[in-house]
């Protein structure tokens, strides 16, 4: 059930020793800030610990989709878009893309998008068993120094989450362009023993059209950056 309160994260951290994020707090825009007011009420959720009924928050039974640190919210509009009948939940923690994309979710008139300002550790654990179809996870952070690896979100547990929530025939997918976490998530993923690569020995799957380029991205490529994707398939 959604409320007219703005996102809030910060009651999420402290109960953890251990965590993926940091919180960092940029500026909105006013426009942003004006739209976290009035729309956060039509596609926010408000944590609060409480098994998440989907179907009364859509309104409708169906496939559901996660992104797990949507950003700016790019890729998550435009799966949303492209897929109606799909519907879509955004994690983050960070304020200031929540505003960016509720104002383009609301000039695209969708309905089948929602929103959370939580931990996705947690909210994960809210989520009833086999009820996620997809799972989306673009460039989360990498965590490069060897003392933070333990801070990185493709850990055995949390993939052990991800598979409780998803339904069978699920499809988990993935992207980074840090090599060296690539290789973790394949490592993490592959040895898990309910999910499948669905590149076989390859590894790693071309960019699927659904995964827009963004703005960071097409930056890193005029650059020579590599991106690495994987897909996996829940068994």
């Amino acid at each position: 059930m959604t409320t007219d309160k703005q996102p809030e994260a910060s009651s999420t951290v402290r109960r953890r020793s251990v965590r993926s994020f940091v919180l960092r707090m940029g500026r909105a825009t006013a426009a942003q800030q004006r739209a976290l007011t009035e729309l956060w009420p039509k596609y926010g959720i408000d944590f609060s610990g409480a098994r998440l009924d989907l179907d009364s928050l859509f309104g409708r039974s169906g496939p559901r989709m996660i992104e797990i640190g949507f950003g700016n919210g790019e890729a998550l509009l435009e799966f949303a878009r492209a897929n109606p009948e799909i519907d879509c939940i955004g994690i983050e923690v960070h304020r200031p893309g929540f505003g960016h994309l509720l104002l383009d979710a609301e000039a695209a008139g969708l309905t089948n998008l929602r929103v959370i300002c939580h931990d996705a550790v947690e909210v994960l654990q809210q989520l009833t068993e086999g009820s996620i179809a997809f799972v989306h996870i673009f460039f989360p952070d990498p965590w490069p120094k060897k003392r933070h690896h333990k801070r990185r979100l493709i850990q055995p547990a949390f993939v052990e989450q991800l598979a409780r929530a998803m339904n069978h025939g699920a499809l988990l997918r993935l992207a980074t362009d840090w090599e060296h976490y690539a290789q973790h998530m394949r490592e993490v993923i592959d040895a898990s023993k309910d999910f499948v690569n669905c590149a076989g020995e390859q590894g790693f799957v071309a960019r699927q059209e659904m995964r827009p380029l963004t703005r960071f991205e097409r930056r890193g490529q005029r650059l020579g950056h590599a991106v690495w994707d994987l897909e996996y398939q829940r068994r």
